[in-house]
């Protein structure tokens, strides 16, 4: 950051100068699936990536943000299963991404995308898994020319401020990773999103696989379902928990479904289901330092969601723990300044009356806890501030619940790798 300090610049000019200087890497990596959208897509590439070794192939996997080491970013691919990045492999690339650019303009996430290449074109792999930064037209990781194929996960107002003040306009930022004649797979979608999407493909003669026309997914009694035009598929629950991971886990089969060239037989695809993995979203968290401080045999769990549609499908979730198990809740929360508290702690409105506003340690341009409680009081919740969440957790503690509580900590994937380190969690 102190070399790059400008973080977000959606424009590529930079990204091809110095890709040409390292030898133009995108062109030397394995084939790539290219994952767009506003929610679900790291969770959507954590099911391929299970599914896909499952099968046995090797996968390179970027992804971002990071929750406590940058070395998160970047898995590379290994028979039986990725692994991080290690420190020092790392560090050779960045420095030689910094050596060819020479002190030229250039952006922290661009950097770091070349760096990606770098280590994925130095090591064979049979499938390589990019997850867009923020929009896609002009992300850094929109350079790839003929990916096998470009998947939107759902769009939603978020990032505004560079995408667009509509629905519209930010899925046509989604929408610019289509390429002519690559296959889109698409989740359902609102129908302003929908449209945008589906008028880029056709412009790009993209064959397109839209969640409820050309593939659905869903739940019957606790089952995945999927259906296409090549059959029905009866599959186990994800691992991960929430009814929006069967929507992300069906978006991950359509994928695997539209590419000819990719051999994932239903075994794999039920192994990967059971094995998927990905941090800070609906996670238990049963151990750790920060659950030590939580009261006895309480609920922890913890979500980076930032916005309404997050709030949405969070708030579903536990409407679906409280009908297993009932137990009150309470919300710490702490969220970045640029998003709508009020909106996103609405969904919660009518599920609880205790929320304690946090900060965010280390961004000064988080919500303050005082300004994140006055966004809450219009809701009706009984609203606290702490100055941590393990004050948070203490507070909860000190508290007499005739059974033990459901306690969400949320609001930012910032926030969600505080909680992770401090609890001694870190993601493998």
């Amino acid at each position: 950051m102190a070399l790059h300090h400008r973080k977000i610049d959606l424009t590529l000019d930079r990204m091809h100068r110095v890709l040409a200087k390292l030898g133009h890497p995108e062109r030397r990596m394995g084939p790539v699936i290219h994952v767009a959208g506003t929610n679900g897509k790291g969770s959507t590439v954590a099911f391929l990536r299970a599914m896909l070794e499952a099968a046995g192939h090797r996968v390179h996997t970027y992804t971002s943000p990071h929750l406590v080491r940058i070395n998160e970013r970047f898995r590379l691919g290994r028979s039986g299963g990725g692994v991080l990045v290690g420190d020092d492999e790392l560090l050779a690339a960045l420095e030689q991404c910094e050596r060819v650019n020479a002190g030229e303009p250039i952006t922290l996430f661009e950097i770091e995308t070349a760096a990606a290449f770098l280590l994925f074109a130095a090591q064979p792999a049979d499938v390589v898994l990019l997850e867009v930064g923020l929009g896609g037209r002009g992300d850094s990781t929109n350079v790839v020319d003929r990916p096998l194929a470009s998947v939107i996960t759902p769009v939603a107002m978020d990032h505004m401020e560079m995408l667009g003040d509509t629905l519209a306009k930010i899925a046509a930022e989604k929408a610019g990773i289509i390429k002519t004649g690559v296959a889109v797979v698409c989740a359902e979608q609102e129908a302003e999103a929908e449209l945008v999407i589906e008028q880029q493909a056709r412009r790009l003669r993209a064959p397109l696989f839209a969640a409820g026309q050309q593939w659905s997914a869903g739940v019957e009694r606790g089952r995945l379902v999927f259906q296409d035009d090549r059959g029905l598929l009866d599959l186990p629950a994800p691992r991960l928990f929430g009814r929006h991971q069967f929507d992300n886990a069906g978006l991950a089969i359509a994928t695997l479904r539209a590419i000819d060239s990719l051999d994932v037989p239903v075994s794999a695809m039920e192994q990967g289901l059971a094995k998927t993995e990905w941090p800070a979203r609906m996670q238990r968290l049963t151990t750790g330092a920060l659950v030590a401080k939580a009261p006895v045999q309480s609920e922890v769990w913890l979500d980076g969601g930032h916005n309404a549609d997050c709030g949405r499908v969070v708030a579903a979730a536990l409407g679906d723990l409280e009908e297993r198990v009932s137990r009150q809740l309470v919300v710490i929360v702490g969220m970045m300044a640029n998003k709508d508290a009020t909106g996103f702690l609405a969904n919660f409105s009518g599920m609880t009356r205790h929320v304690i506003a946090v900060p965010i340690p280390g961004h000064d341009n988080a919500y303050t806890p005082s300004a994140l409680a006055d966004a809450a009081r219009p809701l009706g919740m009984r609203v606290e501030t702490a100055d941590s969440v393990e004050a948070a957790l203490c507070a909860i503690a000190r508290l007499a619940y005739e059974t033990p509580p459901r306690i969400l900590i949320t609001g930012s994937l910032y926030l969600a790798g505080e909680v992770l380190r401090e609890n001694g969690t870190v993601p493998v």
